[in-house]
């Protein structure tokens, strides 16, 4: 991937993450992306589901620690987003295999 990722606000990084968990088991549904909406406006959301629509889980997770190292995060933004993360995971009540994966690669990534 070219290393010049375009450079993500925190609120268009914390999208792009929460939409890349709604997709961890192939399934996005109404009720994580209702839940998503919730937390940003609807251009930001827009913007960022467009944007992970053509993006690969490997490209995705790039652009994710490409933007990671240009903001700086404190470890309470950090702990909120792992919440965001998880809520986001359990919103069908089952934290599957797929879902399980990818948490350990983005705590990888965040921390």
């Amino acid at each position: 991937m070219n290393r010049t990722t375009n450079r993500w606000n925190k609120r268009e990084l914390q999208t792009y993450i929460l939409l890349l968990c709604a997709n961890a088991d192939s399934e996005e549904t109404t009720e994580e992306l209702d839940l998503i909406k919730t937390k940003v406006d609807d251009s930001t959301f827009q913007k960022m589901h467009q944007e992970i629509k053509k993006d690969s889980e490997e490209i995705s997770l790039e652009k994710i620690e490409d933007n990671l190292e240009y903001h700086e995060y404190s470890g309470k933004e950090l702990a909120q987003l792992r919440r965001e993360m998880r809520a986001i995971y359990f919103t069908d009540k089952n934290f599957d295999r797929m879902e399980r994966n990818l948490d350990r690669i983005l705590d990888n990534i965040l921390y």
